[in-house]
Protein backbone atom coordinates (compact mmCIF):
# COMPACT_ATOMS: atom_id res chain seq x y z
CA UNK A 1 0.00 0.00 0.00
CA UNK A 2 2.95 2.58 0.81
CA UNK A 3 4.74 1.67 -2.18
CA UNK A 4 1.50 2.29 -4.70
CA UNK A 5 0.92 5.45 -2.36
CA UNK A 6 4.60 6.71 -3.21
CA UNK A 7 4.82 5.86 -6.64
CA UNK A 8 1.94 8.21 -7.22
CA UNK A 9 3.37 11.06 -7.01
CA UNK A 10 6.47 9.89 -8.76
CA UNK A 11 4.09 8.86 -11.88
CA UNK A 12 2.52 12.46 -11.82
CA UNK A 13 5.78 14.26 -11.83
CA UNK A 14 6.72 12.21 -14.86
CA UNK A 15 3.51 12.95 -16.42
CA UNK A 16 3.81 16.55 -15.59
CA UNK A 17 7.99 16.35 -17.08
CA UNK A 18 6.66 15.12 -20.03
CA UNK A 19 3.63 17.53 -21.05
CA UNK A 20 6.29 20.53 -20.19
CA UNK A 21 8.67 19.21 -22.33
CA UNK A 22 5.98 18.92 -25.57
CA UNK A 23 4.93 22.26 -24.51
CA UNK A 24 8.61 23.88 -23.87
CA UNK A 25 9.18 23.36 -27.36
CA UNK A 26 7.82 25.50 -30.12
CA UNK A 27 8.88 22.69 -33.23
CA UNK A 28 5.68 20.27 -31.68
CA UNK A 29 3.02 22.92 -32.11
CA UNK A 30 4.51 23.61 -36.38
CA UNK A 31 4.53 19.48 -36.27
CA UNK A 32 0.74 19.34 -35.11
CA UNK A 33 0.04 22.17 -37.15
CA UNK A 34 1.14 21.19 -40.38
CA UNK A 35 0.75 17.45 -40.19
CA UNK A 36 -3.35 18.40 -39.47
CA UNK A 37 -3.55 20.62 -42.92
CA UNK A 38 -1.83 18.08 -44.65
CA UNK A 39 -4.43 15.52 -43.69
CA UNK A 40 -6.67 18.46 -44.66
CA UNK A 41 -5.69 18.17 -48.15
CA UNK A 42 -5.43 14.48 -48.45
CA UNK A 43 -8.64 13.90 -46.89
CA UNK A 44 -10.94 16.55 -47.59
CA UNK A 45 -9.60 17.86 -50.83
CA UNK A 46 -8.69 14.87 -52.20
CA UNK A 47 -5.41 15.55 -53.30
CA UNK A 48 -3.42 13.40 -55.70
CA UNK A 49 -0.46 12.55 -53.74
CA UNK A 50 0.25 8.72 -52.76
CA UNK A 51 1.35 7.35 -49.37
CA UNK A 52 4.85 6.78 -51.46
CA UNK A 53 5.05 10.36 -52.27
CA UNK A 54 4.95 11.20 -48.31
CA UNK A 55 7.04 7.84 -47.19
CA UNK A 56 9.77 9.38 -49.57
CA UNK A 57 9.72 12.72 -48.81
CA UNK A 58 9.42 12.26 -45.08
CA UNK A 59 11.86 9.54 -45.56
CA UNK A 60 14.65 11.19 -47.28
CA UNK A 61 14.59 14.28 -45.20
CA UNK A 62 14.78 12.18 -41.85
CA UNK A 63 17.88 10.29 -42.79
CA UNK A 64 19.47 13.03 -44.61
CA UNK A 65 18.77 15.20 -40.96
CA UNK A 66 20.15 12.05 -39.08
CA UNK A 67 23.46 11.67 -40.91
CA UNK A 68 24.07 15.70 -40.55
CA UNK A 69 23.57 15.03 -36.86
CA UNK A 70 25.79 12.22 -36.84
CA UNK A 71 28.60 13.60 -38.51
CA UNK A 72 28.61 17.16 -36.83
CA UNK A 73 28.01 15.32 -33.30
CA UNK A 74 24.58 17.13 -32.44
CA UNK A 75 21.14 15.86 -30.18
CA UNK A 76 18.91 13.65 -32.38
CA UNK A 77 16.12 15.91 -31.24
CA UNK A 78 16.77 18.28 -34.66
CA UNK A 79 15.04 15.36 -36.24
CA UNK A 80 12.41 17.31 -35.16
CA UNK A 81 12.88 20.28 -37.45
CA UNK A 82 13.84 17.96 -40.53
CA UNK A 83 10.42 16.83 -39.83
CA UNK A 84 8.72 20.65 -40.82
CA UNK A 85 10.25 20.58 -43.27
CA UNK A 86 9.51 17.41 -44.85
CA UNK A 87 5.94 18.60 -44.00
CA UNK A 88 6.39 21.67 -45.58
CA UNK A 89 7.65 20.14 -48.94
CA UNK A 90 4.56 17.95 -48.82
CA UNK A 91 2.48 20.92 -48.61
CA UNK A 92 3.82 23.28 -51.10
CA UNK A 93 6.01 20.83 -53.63
CA UNK A 94 4.29 18.75 -56.33
CA UNK A 95 6.01 16.23 -58.66
CA UNK A 96 5.48 12.92 -60.39
CA UNK A 97 9.04 12.15 -59.95
CA UNK A 98 9.87 9.79 -56.85
CA UNK A 99 13.99 11.02 -57.59
CA UNK A 100 12.74 14.66 -57.77
CA UNK A 101 10.95 14.63 -54.21
CA UNK A 102 14.31 12.93 -52.95
CA UNK A 103 16.82 15.32 -54.38
CA UNK A 104 14.29 18.16 -52.79
CA UNK A 105 14.28 16.54 -49.69
CA UNK A 106 17.95 16.31 -49.66
CA UNK A 107 18.40 19.31 -50.43
CA UNK A 108 16.93 21.37 -48.08
CA UNK A 109 18.00 19.71 -45.49
CA UNK A 110 21.52 19.67 -46.04
CA UNK A 111 21.33 23.67 -47.26
CA UNK A 112 20.87 24.06 -43.19
CA UNK A 113 24.42 22.32 -42.35
CA UNK A 114 26.13 23.46 -45.93
CA UNK A 115 24.68 27.05 -46.07
CA UNK A 116 25.70 29.22 -43.31
CA UNK A 117 26.77 32.12 -41.39
CA UNK A 118 27.46 32.52 -38.06
CA UNK A 119 25.68 29.04 -37.42
CA UNK A 120 22.59 30.79 -38.88
CA UNK A 121 20.82 28.97 -42.37
CA UNK A 122 21.73 31.55 -44.97
CA UNK A 123 17.99 29.97 -46.77
CA UNK A 124 15.24 28.44 -45.26
CA UNK A 125 15.04 24.52 -45.88
CA UNK A 126 11.61 23.93 -47.63
CA UNK A 127 12.06 27.15 -49.58
CA UNK A 128 15.50 26.00 -50.74
CA UNK A 129 14.45 22.47 -51.60
CA UNK A 130 11.30 23.91 -53.39
CA UNK A 131 13.23 26.26 -55.67
CA UNK A 132 16.03 23.86 -56.73
CA UNK A 133 13.85 21.31 -57.68
CA UNK A 134 11.59 23.86 -59.75
CA UNK A 135 14.85 25.60 -61.57
CA UNK A 136 17.02 22.56 -61.07
CA UNK A 137 15.20 19.67 -61.55
CA UNK A 138 12.63 20.99 -64.31
CA UNK A 139 9.68 18.28 -63.88
CA UNK A 140 8.47 20.25 -59.96
CA UNK A 141 5.92 22.83 -59.53
CA UNK A 142 3.93 24.31 -56.87
CA UNK A 143 0.22 25.04 -57.12
CA UNK A 144 -1.33 28.01 -55.44
CA UNK A 145 -5.03 26.81 -56.01
CA UNK A 146 -4.96 23.25 -54.51
CA UNK A 147 -6.56 24.65 -51.39
CA UNK A 148 -9.74 25.82 -52.44
CA UNK A 149 -11.53 28.84 -50.82
CA UNK A 150 -13.72 27.55 -47.98
CA UNK A 151 -13.54 30.19 -45.50
CA UNK A 152 -14.07 27.61 -42.50
CA UNK A 153 -10.59 25.99 -43.33
CA UNK A 154 -8.99 29.33 -44.14
CA UNK A 155 -10.05 30.99 -40.81
CA UNK A 156 -8.60 27.58 -38.77
CA UNK A 157 -5.61 28.30 -40.91
CA UNK A 158 -4.80 31.77 -39.74
CA UNK A 159 -5.81 31.03 -35.98
CA UNK A 160 -4.10 28.40 -35.52
CA UNK A 161 -0.87 29.40 -37.71
CA UNK A 162 -1.47 32.48 -34.95
CA UNK A 163 -1.01 30.23 -31.94
CA UNK A 164 2.08 28.37 -33.11
CA UNK A 165 3.34 32.04 -33.80
CA UNK A 166 2.91 33.45 -30.43
CA UNK A 167 4.92 30.45 -29.24
CA UNK A 168 7.69 30.81 -31.37
CA UNK A 169 7.18 34.75 -31.00
CA UNK A 170 7.30 35.96 -34.37
CA UNK A 171 3.79 36.69 -35.04
CA UNK A 172 4.48 40.38 -35.68
CA UNK A 173 6.58 39.02 -38.96
CA UNK A 174 2.90 37.63 -40.34
CA UNK A 175 0.97 40.10 -39.49
CA UNK A 176 2.69 43.03 -40.59
CA UNK A 177 3.44 41.01 -44.23
CA UNK A 178 -0.13 40.18 -44.70
CA UNK A 179 -1.10 43.53 -43.62
CA UNK A 180 0.63 45.48 -45.60
CA UNK A 181 -0.23 43.34 -48.36
CA UNK A 182 -3.35 43.41 -48.22
CA UNK A 183 -3.45 47.38 -47.89
CA UNK A 184 -1.54 47.06 -50.81
CA UNK A 185 -4.13 45.23 -52.75
CA UNK A 186 -6.72 47.06 -51.60
CA UNK A 187 -5.48 50.48 -52.52
CA UNK A 188 -4.87 48.91 -56.31
CA UNK A 189 -8.25 46.95 -57.08
CA UNK A 190 -10.94 48.82 -54.48
CA UNK A 191 -9.89 52.51 -54.91
CA UNK A 192 -7.86 52.46 -58.01
CA UNK A 193 -9.51 49.97 -60.35
CA UNK A 194 -12.86 50.14 -58.52
CA UNK A 195 -13.21 46.08 -57.90
CA UNK A 196 -15.80 44.90 -55.63
CA UNK A 197 -14.08 43.51 -51.86
CA UNK A 198 -14.87 39.93 -53.04
CA UNK A 199 -12.38 40.51 -55.21
CA UNK A 200 -9.86 41.48 -53.23
CA UNK A 201 -10.86 39.12 -50.49
CA UNK A 202 -11.25 36.08 -53.22
CA UNK A 203 -6.83 37.24 -53.98
CA UNK A 204 -6.47 36.03 -50.17
CA UNK A 205 -8.37 33.00 -50.02
CA UNK A 206 -5.47 31.25 -50.89
CA UNK A 207 -4.03 28.54 -48.27
CA UNK A 208 -0.70 28.52 -50.00
CA UNK A 209 -0.21 32.50 -49.18
CA UNK A 210 -1.75 31.85 -45.79
CA UNK A 211 0.55 28.73 -45.36
CA UNK A 212 3.68 30.65 -46.43
CA UNK A 213 2.61 33.69 -44.39
CA UNK A 214 2.78 31.78 -40.83
CA UNK A 215 4.88 29.16 -41.71
CA UNK A 216 7.44 30.04 -44.10
CA UNK A 217 8.09 33.56 -43.58
CA UNK A 218 8.37 33.49 -39.73
CA UNK A 219 11.24 30.34 -39.78
CA UNK A 220 12.98 31.55 -36.61
CA UNK A 221 16.55 30.24 -37.85
CA UNK A 222 16.18 32.21 -41.09
CA UNK A 223 14.74 35.67 -40.54
CA UNK A 224 16.30 38.43 -38.57
CA UNK A 225 16.71 38.06 -34.83
CA UNK A 226 15.74 41.58 -33.54
CA UNK A 227 11.87 42.78 -34.12
CA UNK A 228 12.63 45.70 -35.71
CA UNK A 229 14.28 43.89 -38.33
CA UNK A 230 11.60 41.44 -38.78
CA UNK A 231 9.23 44.47 -39.48
CA UNK A 232 10.96 46.00 -41.90
CA UNK A 233 12.25 42.37 -43.67
CA UNK A 234 8.51 41.76 -43.79
CA UNK A 235 7.87 45.06 -45.80
CA UNK A 236 10.31 44.47 -47.86
CA UNK A 237 9.17 41.07 -48.78
CA UNK A 238 5.39 42.20 -49.21
CA UNK A 239 6.28 45.00 -51.05
CA UNK A 240 8.28 43.05 -53.72
CA UNK A 241 5.62 40.30 -53.34
CA UNK A 242 3.03 42.82 -54.57
CA UNK A 243 4.84 44.14 -57.11
CA UNK A 244 5.41 40.64 -58.83
CA UNK A 245 2.43 39.35 -58.69
CA UNK A 246 0.71 42.16 -60.18
CA UNK A 247 3.16 44.11 -62.67
CA UNK A 248 5.02 40.23 -63.29
CA UNK A 249 2.02 37.71 -63.05
CA UNK A 250 3.99 36.06 -60.82
CA UNK A 251 1.10 33.74 -59.12
CA UNK A 252 4.19 32.30 -56.46
CA UNK A 253 5.89 35.23 -56.10
CA UNK A 254 6.57 34.90 -52.39
CA UNK A 255 7.81 31.84 -52.40
CA UNK A 256 10.45 33.35 -54.96
CA UNK A 257 11.12 36.39 -53.26
CA UNK A 258 11.61 34.68 -49.83
CA UNK A 259 14.67 32.75 -51.81
CA UNK A 260 16.35 35.68 -52.60
CA UNK A 261 15.02 37.75 -49.30
CA UNK A 262 16.10 35.06 -46.29
CA UNK A 263 20.01 36.04 -47.22
CA UNK A 264 19.46 39.72 -46.68
CA UNK A 265 18.85 39.18 -43.02
CA UNK A 266 22.60 38.76 -42.28
CA UNK A 267 22.92 42.63 -43.26
CA UNK A 268 19.60 43.38 -40.67
CA UNK A 269 21.08 41.34 -37.70
CA UNK A 270 24.92 43.23 -38.05
CA UNK A 271 22.41 46.59 -37.90
CA UNK A 272 20.32 45.65 -35.45
CA UNK A 273 21.91 42.84 -33.24
CA UNK A 274 19.72 40.58 -31.32
CA UNK A 275 19.93 37.29 -29.46
CA UNK A 276 19.63 34.20 -31.66
CA UNK A 277 16.54 32.56 -31.56
CA UNK A 278 17.18 28.70 -29.79
CA UNK A 279 14.71 26.19 -29.99
CA UNK A 280 15.11 25.00 -26.32
CA UNK A 281 15.79 26.14 -22.92
CA UNK A 282 17.42 24.23 -20.16
CA UNK A 283 18.67 25.44 -16.59
CA UNK A 284 19.04 28.85 -18.00
CA UNK A 285 21.13 28.15 -21.11
CA UNK A 286 19.96 27.84 -24.78
CA UNK A 287 20.65 24.94 -26.60
CA UNK A 288 20.51 25.56 -30.42
CA UNK A 289 19.36 22.90 -32.55
CA UNK A 290 19.85 23.05 -36.81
Amino acid sequence: MQTNESSIPVSNQNLKSVIGHLLNDARHYQILYLSGFLMYGIIALKWEITMQQLIVVIGSSLVTQFLWLKLADKPMSGLKSALITALGLCLILKSASLLTLVVAAVVAISSKFILKIKNKHLFNPANFGIIFSVLILGDAWISPGQWGSSAIFLFALSVFGCIVLMKIGRLETSLVFLGSLFLMEFGRMYVYQGWEMDVVFHKFSNGTLLLFTFFMITDPMTIPNARKSRIIWALILATATFILGNFMQIYTAPIWVLFFMTPITVFFDKIWPAVKFQWLQKKNEMQSIN
